[in-house]
């Protein structure tokens, strides 16, 4: 959330919690509702784990209209986006969604984001809580000539699971059919007539879609997909695990302004025309990174036994400590605790044993390569 916001006598109130399009529709299938990134949002359903297996085994339905869409275009956009983002535009095919970074003047990390080529422009996601900040800064580095379209007025959705795309197949319709849609491909497709933007995409290390749709048609979209026999709607609580298994970050824990892609393990945010060129914002630390390496790493780690380490969490080598977890949580799929911690390079390597302390007590973790759990997006057949 912003700053508290005041009144005209000054008097300090708190900021007022925005609401979903899909806010009613969560209440009354039963979400428990917290506040998170400014917005109400479901934390669960049935229960976490519950969740968290479903969409494992079957499809999920999200609600992330939380977070930022944005439509870029104008005279030059594409030379200007360059000037902001570490990303060689001239290979994003149409239609292909590709990650990249919002990056400081340090080569710290602003946010994380998905950048899609449009026909006039490009199409951007950003994070829910840090989507004004964005737009700040993009408004303050885009020349006047380049258009921001901040698309509040569109919902998006998160279809996720091995049985996701059963599920959306018989909903959706479109000039070719969803089976084109390989990972990070996406198209134009109609939902019960709605006009849908689909990517085969997402956050949980699954086969999954999202799906951007206009807010006044959320509801009826929302009630189609979870009509399905393999759709249920899952929460924030899950889609936390279910990222964490998959050894994905989350920007303001495993990404921050303190922290540069290289470090984060995120080379591929960077293509490779912009490694040897730079003239992007931190171009200078990154590449001197990219070259000698970096004093710690983002790494995973397993811990034995059954307790969680939670991010704040310092990790130990003897008396020394050597690394901060910065996202941990049991595991429903490993059946164990897992956590991603930057650790001194020295030993980052998988199998290297180490401790970490949770409130005074040293538990025994081994660094492990991630995903925890095997990614299963669709390439193809």
């Amino acid at each position: 959330m912003g700053d508290v916001q005041t009144t005209n006598d000054d008097e300090a109130v708190e900021p007022k919690v925005l609401t979903l399009p899909l806010d009613a529709w969560h209440r009354a299938k039963g979400g428990r509702m917290v506040e998170f990134a400014g917005y109400w949002m479901p934390v669960q359903y049935e229960g976490i784990i519950a969740e968290h297996l479903w969409t494992r085994e079957s499809a999920g339905l999200f609600d992330v209209s939380h977070m930022g869409q944005l439509f870029i275009s104008g005279e030059g956009v594409e030379a200007a986006l360059e000037a902001v983002l570490p990303i060689d535009l001239s290979t994003l095919k149409p239609y292909g969604p590709r990650y990249s970074l919002l990056l400081d003047e340090n080569g710290g990390v602003l946010d994380d984001l998905m950048v899609t080529r449009w026909n006039s422009g490009f199409y951007l996601v950003v994070n829910g809580a840090t989507k004004w900040d964005d737009i700040g800064h993009l408004r303050e580095h885009l020349p006047d000539e380049v258009t921001i379209n901040h698309l509040d007025d569109s919902a998006l959705l998160a279809l996720q699971g091995p049985k996701a795309f059963a599920a959306l197949e018989r909903v959706v319709t479109g000039e070719y059919p969803l089976s084109a849609l390989t990972f990070m491909k996406g198209g134009q497709f109609r939902i019960d007539g709605v006009e849908a933007w689909i990517s085969r995409s997402g956050y949980t290390g699954e086969d999954g879609f999202e799906i951007s749709i206009p807010a006044a048609d959320a509801e009826r979209v929302a009630d189609l997909i979870c009509a399905q026999p393999e759709v249920k709607p899952i929460g924030l609580g899950a889609r936390d695990s279910l990222r964490l298994e998959a050894g994905l970050p989350l920007y303001g824990h495993d990404l921050s302004p303190d922290t540069s892609p290289v470090e984060a393990g995120l080379l591929f945010g960077i293509n490779k025309r912009r490694r040897s060129e730079g003239g992007f914002p931190g171009a200078e630390r990154i590449l001197r990174e990219i070259a000698e390496g970096t004093a710690r790493k983002w790494v995973g780690l397993v811990l034995e036994g059954r307790q969680a380490a939670r991010d704040g969490a310092t990790v130990h080598l003897g008396a020394e400590q050597v690394g901060v977890v910065t996202s941990g949580g049991f595991s429903p799929s490993r059946q164990q605790p897992i956590a991603m911690a930057y650790v001194a390079s020295a030993h980052a390597a998988p199998g290297t044993k180490l401790e970490i302390d949770v409130r005074g007590k040293r538990l025994p973790a081994e660094v492990v390569p991630t995903p925890f759990v095997p990614h299963r997006y669709y390439r193809g057949a």
